[in-house]
């Protein structure tokens, strides 16, 4: 019944939209067929599977244009919020060899409008945007000894490359931080892994043990030098560990996945003038434009939020901005628009966005 119910309702609201929107052929075959072959790529919400108390994965069933994935990339996703199609990125955790079901898991963030949504309020039958996968935190020809480092929603990726290549690596450690046993995504399957001897797991809780230090490695991983390591965590825990990888002479061997770029320079920061939606916002220098911008209630388009798949670009008309990723600066002057990445991008100063 609930996947029936939106169904209907997702027909109706297209209906009701061609009211007052012209169509054009495409958008008569969109209502009846949206994941007819040769249409936009969309996909079909067939599942919601609770993880942990604020983690799902949703189960979809790709259109025909679905081009496959390799283990750890990640997809884009639009869906519509309250009216409002927002796109986000992330980690495919699905077996690579089908290509008519592929499976993302998500992990509510704190004021997250997309995750939220998607945790809460998602259901099956809806209908979703896809791009095509992307991302190169995958294995590649590597089949040795593997060391993987994961933390909260960090481990997404890698649960994707166990799933399809556990049984083609020759030894592999898995260490995995997460609050406690029940907040720990994939937890159940992970230690399943270990109990048949297929993987060892090192399970950090953090609640009662505290963060794992780098240099803690010594005693659960002794030989962690002389592995291929894939990492994806918070920012903090990534940028610790390639400084230790890096004084150890193994910098080489860390391959790590940032769902958010590292901030590597703050500026001074200013007022914000968004010129099609009329507004305006105070932003600090380590706010990034996008972030900013949907503060305000901008509709700011977006994708990996981390400067790499360029789906944030807008217009600086006017003023300057900051790269958090390096602290380079780019100025625009009024005769003279500048295309810029919102989701790397803070206000250097006050700034005219064509947004």
């Amino acid at each position: 019944m609930r996947t029936s119910t939106a169904l209907v309702s997702g027909l109706a609201r297209r209906v009701a939209t061609t009211v007052t929107t012209p169509l054009v052929p495409s958008d008569y075959l969109d209502m009846v067929a949206p994941m007819r072959a040769g249409g936009d790529l969309r996909g079909r919400v067939l599942e919601v599977v609770s993880e942990t108390p604020d983690a799902v994965t949703v189960v979809i069933r790709p259109s025909r244009g679905w081009a496959g994935h390799l283990p750890g990339q990640y997809v884009r996703i639009g869906v519509d919020v309250d009216g409002v199609r927002r796109w986000r990125a992330y980690s495919l955790t699905s077996e690579s060899n089908r290509r008519d079901v592929i499976s993302v898991t998500v992990k509510a963030i704190p004021d997250g409008v997309v995750s939220g949504y998607i945790t809460r309020s998602l259901a099956p039958g809806t209908l979703v945007q896809l791009d095509q996968a992307v991302g190169e935190f995958t294995l590649g020809d590597h089949r040795g000894p593997t060391l993987f480092l994961t933390a909260g929603s960090g481990v997404t990726p890698v649960m994707g490359m166990l799933r399809n290549h556990v049984d083609e690596l020759t030894d592999v450690v898995v260490v995995h931080s997460a609050p406690n046993a029940g907040a720990a995504i994939f937890g159940r399957e992970l230690r399943h892994l270990h109990e048949q001897g297929r993987i060892r797991l090192v399970e950090r809780h953090t609640d009662a043990e505290g963060v794992l230090a780098p240099a803690d490695l010594d005693a659960h991983v002794p030989d962690w030098d002389r592995r291929e390591a894939w990492a994806c965590g918070p920012v903090a825990m990534l940028d610790d560990l390639e400084q230790h990888w890096a004084a150890a002479g193994v910098g080489p061997q860390l391959h790590t996945e940032r769902f958010r770029p590292t901030v590597v320079a703050a500026g001074e920061g200013g007022t914000l003038s968004f010129t099609r939606s009329d507004a305006v916002v105070e932003a600090d220098g380590a706010t990034t434009l996008l972030d900013a911008g949907e503060t305000a209630g901008v509709l700011m388009p977006s994708g990996c939020r981390m400067g790499i798949c360029f789906g944030c670009v807008a217009g600086l008309q006017e003023g300057t901005v900051r790269d958090l990723r390096n602290g380079e600066t780019t100025t625009a002057t009024p005769d003279e628009e500048v295309r810029i990445q919102t989701c790397v991008s803070a206000a250097a100063g006050p700034c005219r966005i064509d947004l």
